[in-house]
């Protein structure tokens, strides 16, 4: 897995995943599937908070609920700016109250799948971050990656039976 900062502040992850990339696309855009993986360790999605409507000006919202203590709350609402079914997902949020990034400054998020064999290698960029955030961004979305790998893996072989 290749997990850098670069030099203008954006985190970039790449990932491999044994699922086609029409899948994985699915498991960002189906509200049922987001709500099954996204979040670091130590937090869940409630399905009920999920909203995504995933076309060029459609949004992306859910909320991520800390497991020992509920009242610890991160909300994520996104805007997505490019959308290409089983490609690409691309999706801004303007910070509000994160340490280190003035109010108002846009967070571009770029999600590339590209098929690989049978799989699919996710391209992950964010940014632009401070340093700290993006070590703590890289930490949070490999923690989500294993929780969608596992998913990925149940559905396959939920198909496969």
């Amino acid at each position: 897995m290749l997990d850098t900062t670069t030099a203008t502040g954006n985190l970039v992850l790449e990932r491999d995943f044994a699922a086609g990339p029409d899948r994985v696309y699915a498991a960002f855009t189906d509200p049922d599937l987001l709500a099954q993986w996204f979040g670091p360790a130590g937090f869940h999605v409630p399905r009920s908070t999920v909203r995504i409507n995933p076309v060029p000006g459609g949004s992306w919202r859910l909320v991520m609920v800390n497991n020992d203590n509920p009242a610890i709350t991160s909300p994520v609402h996104s805007v997505f700016t490019e959308v290409r079914p089983n490609e690409r997902l691309v999706g801004y949020e303007d910070a509000r109250g994160m340490p280190g990034v003035p109010d108002g400054t846009r967070l571009v998020l770029t999600i590339d799948l590209v098929a690989a064999g049978s799989g699919t290698r996710l391209h992950l960029e964010q940014g632009p971050l401070p340093r700290d955030l993006a070590e703590m961004g890289a930490v949070g979305w490999r923690e989500s990656f294993a929780k969608l790998d596992a998913l990925l893996t149940t559905l396959g072989a939920s198909r496969a039976s």
